[in-house]
């Protein structure tokens, strides 16, 4: 698996080593805002695998090509394919607005990934 060539946006429950890393990080969640170091949008958050959350103050924001190894990876199916689709059109209108709007267009607009 480690030479292996993946697209971005790794199912939920992948398992990942960074470079430089030294614990395994399990992806928990896409795209998010650090605000606390000027809007940086990263492609992934994640927690310590086998430990998990520790904390809900705990994130660790990462982007795909800081990626070093997929350990493991997560369960995708039709419909999580479907939503990296919705996802990659989303960050298309969240790169035109500003981080503070973009987050409002994330939680209003429902619409844009419905489970069937």
């Amino acid at each position: 698996m480690e030479n292996e060539i993946y697209e971005k946006y790794l199912p939920l429950g992948t398992i990942v080593k960074l470079k430089n890393g030294k614990k395994c990080l399990m992806i928990t969640g896409f795209c998010l805002y650090d605000n606390d170091h000027g809007h940086v949008l990263y492609d992934y958050c994640g927690c310590m695998y086998p430990e998990g959350m520790l904390s809900n103050k705990e994130n660790n924001l990462f982007n795909h090509s800081d990626i070093e190894k997929v350990i493991h990876l997560g369960y995708s199916t039709d419909e999580d394919k479907q939503f990296k689709v919705n996802l990659s059109s989303m960050l298309q209108i969240i790169q035109t607005v500003s981080p503070a709007s973009s987050q409002e267009i994330i939680n209003i607009d429902e619409t844009i990934y419905e489970s069937k």
